[in-house]
């Protein structure tokens, strides 16, 4: 007998082994889907962009492969010298090749299906054949399978492949003696395997880095027909299993939906298009809590809030609004509202399989219509929050993080990064200005801040240099409204500065104090800013219109005078009766609907409406009105609010959010 397992019949060198032929299978496959999906790409796909969607594609495969692997890996890694027999690693061989020849079949399936689809299969597919019996399902999806007879033979050598290349190999299995040896191996092979499994499935180490999803394909492509190549079947389905496919209610006939409300907007005046300057701030966590300009009559009066610079921004020359809204709770739900005007209902957008969708936004309508240059800035690493992959998605050509940050010698690289989320606001705010000083114009442009983000903590050199207040974040709040003063310096001496529309807004709320911003309606409250330094019309406090962050894309697009069709959910802020904004916004605390228009904020369960509140005299939402509401204006609120989910929903799920170009 011998003292330890031959190296070729090694748990831990074998399970390297089995899961690089595995890997081997699923970049087979991919070669196939291109091969045979050849048409869609042949007139844009070079061999060096081949290469890197390749590359990019064993980002997702390893999450795929570690979840259908997990029994394998728990298996040969368990630190137990009993289980080191034949029946065993035989038993471990079946469970091996099925569920590996599971994988190869769905991924060899989506290359017939994906012309039909665009898209990989995702977990949506059982909703959608929900109501047919498993001999049908099988029928519908088999029958195509099997007339493509060539993809038949191929799946299985595959699996051929799969039991003949597989280690170790029962027949040589000898139970080890050498006991010490043996344990103390497999357990630190054990631990060693554990975070790097995790950080695999994850897609990274740190914190901040959110579990990739299916939408962080699009980091990596040109187009959206390329996630087909980046993504794999297995993994498309597993990370939308989960999510709560988009269901269309049928609240009205089409026809009476569109003439209640349509997010197809079209160009509607002859005034030549304004090539000016687009800049969008997106500031973390940014509540009007906070903001001293919008609570002057707050606790009588005394309160300042942590903004003197933003305050005295729009006192000097802005556009904002009293009754100004977010469409989510979350960074994730702010970027596709506030640069793509697609509000966030159920489920995050770029969280389900709707994440694929073409889509459009400030980028894409300017840069591919207009020729804007267009650039989008985030200060933390570049996977990080799944930014980036929006960012290509909604049209951006350039991206500018922690890794464009630290190659630039004018900056000090990673001695400014904060610990843990990203590059301090003030130094990225500068670098921000630098880069657009070398951008042709007209450019589109955003930035996402960071720094008034949990751990709260701001730069040792200002300790004690702004005011604290009742939670850790007003601090950071006081240190990025800093950033912002700074920012502006640079900017306006700056010869685009005066070309240049701002908004400033906030991805969404935090840490809220006051009863009014605790409230279902409160906890949405964030500022939307309009400035435009050579443009002295563009000034004001309204205090009537209601709005919300869909309704930026709109506006910029209406105040620039665009000339092309396209799709928003929300409308001009600048233009038109007050009468005609409103907010919707999806409440997770309750899974239902708020919706705000008017005088009264309704909250819908998706059926029926359940409370009704006067909120701009009730602010706290102590009395529930809507027994007494008036029927006609209860009637209107429900119609045009059904008619704006119902629209999302049809056009989420069928892939309609943009206008097709001739």
């Amino acid at each position: 007998m011998k003292r330890h397992l031959p190296v070729s019949s090694s748990p831990v060198w074998g399970l390297a082994w089995n899961l690089l032929v595995v890997y081997v299978a699923y970049t087979l496959c991919r070669a196939i889907f291109l091969t045979l999906n050849w048409s869609l790409y042949a007139g844009t796909l070079s061999l060096s962009h081949t290469m890197e969607l390749f590359g990019a594609g064993l980002l997702f495969d390893t999450p795929a492969i570690l979840y259908t692997n997990a029994a394998i890996l728990l298996m040969f890694l368990l630190p137990l010298h009993y289980k080191e027999s034949p029946v065993y690693y035989r038993v471990a061989r079946w469970i091996y090749v099925i569920v590996n020849s599971i994988a190869v079949y769905v991924n060899l399936m989506d290359c017939v299906y994906f012309p039909f689809t665009g898209k990989r299969t995702t977990a949506s597919v059982f909703a959608e054949f929900s109501n047919e019996s498993t001999g049908e399902m099988l029928k519908i999806f088999g029958g195509q399978f099997l007339s493509h007879w060539y993809l038949v033979l191929l799946a299985a050598a595959i699996t051929w492949a799969f039991w003949k290349l597989f280690r170790p190999v029962p027949e040589h299995i000898q139970r080890p003696t050498g006991l010490s040896r043996y344990y103390l191996l497999r357990i630190v092979a054990l631990l060693v395997a554990i975070p790097l499994c995790i950080a695999a499935i994850r897609g990274g180490f740190t914190k901040a880095t959110r579990p990739i999803t299916i939408s962080n394909a699009n980091q990596y492509v040109n187009r959206p027909a390329e996630t087909g190549i980046v993504l794999n079947t297995p993994f498309s389905i597993f990370r939308t299993l989960k999510k709560t496919p988009f269901v269309v209610p049928d609240y009205m006939s089409d026809e009476e939906a569109t003439a209640l409300y349509t997010p197809l907007h079209q160009p509607h005046d002859s005034i030549a298009f304004m090539p000016r300057n687009v800049v969008v701030l997106i500031l973390e966590s940014y509540s009007k809590q906070h903001i001293g300009f919008y609570n002057k009559t707050l606790r009588n009066g005394t309160y300042k809030g942590f903004t003197p610079f933003l305050d005295s921004l729009i006192e000097a020359g802005a556009m904002t609004f009293k009754y100004s809204y977010a469409n989510g709770r979350k960074s994730i739900e702010g970027m596709p509202s506030v640069l793509s005007s697609l509000p966030n209902f159920v489920e995050p957008l770029f969280l389900t399989p709707a994440s694929l969708n073409s889509m459009s936004g400030l980028a894409r309508e300017l840069g591919e219509h207009k020729g804007y240059t267009t650039a989008f800035f985030h200060g933390a690493q570049n996977s990080s929050m799944g930014f980036h992959a929006f960012a290509r998605a909604t049209g951006f050509k350039q991206y500018f993080g922690r890794d464009e940050y630290n190659a630039d010698p004018n900056f000090n690289g990673d001695d400014d990064f904060d610990g843990t989320w990203a590059i301090w606001d003030e130094e990225f705010f500068q670098f921000y200005a630098q880069q657009m000083n070398k951008m042709r114009e007209p450019f589109m442009t955003a930035l996402f801040s960071a720094s008034s983000h949990d751990p709260f903590v701001i730069p040792e050199k200002y300790k004690g240099r702004f005011p604290q207040g009742e939670r850790p974040l007003q601090e950071c709040v006081a240190y990025t409204d800093y950033a912002l003063k700074r920012f502006f310096e640079t900017a306006s001496q700056q010869p685009w500065f005066k070309n240049t529309l701002f908004v400033i807004t906030a991805d969404h709320v935090s840490q809220q104090i006051d009863p009014f911003y605790c409230t279902t309606l409160g906890n949405y409250c964030v500022p939307i800013i309009l400035y435009a330094p050579g443009d002295a019309s563009l000034r004001g406090y309204d205090e009537e219109r209601v709005v919300e962050q869909i309704d930026i894309m709109p506006t910029v697009l209406s105040y620039l005078h665009y000339d092309q069709p396209y799709i928003a959910f929300g409308r001009d802020m600048l233009n038109g009766s007050a009468d005609e904004g409103f907010a919707l916004h999806w409440l997770p605390e309750s899974s239902s609907y708020e919706y705000v228009w008017g005088d009264y904020a309704l909250q819908f369960d998706g059926k029926q409406v359940t409370s009704a509140y006067a909120y701009r005299t009730d602010s706290t939402f102590s009395n529930n009105v809507l027994n007494s509401m008036p029927p006609a204006i209860l009637d209107r609120m429900q119609r045009q609010m059904k008619s704006v989910i119902q629209q999302y929903m049809q056009r989420m799920t069928s892939d309609k959010l943009t206008v097709p170009r001739r």
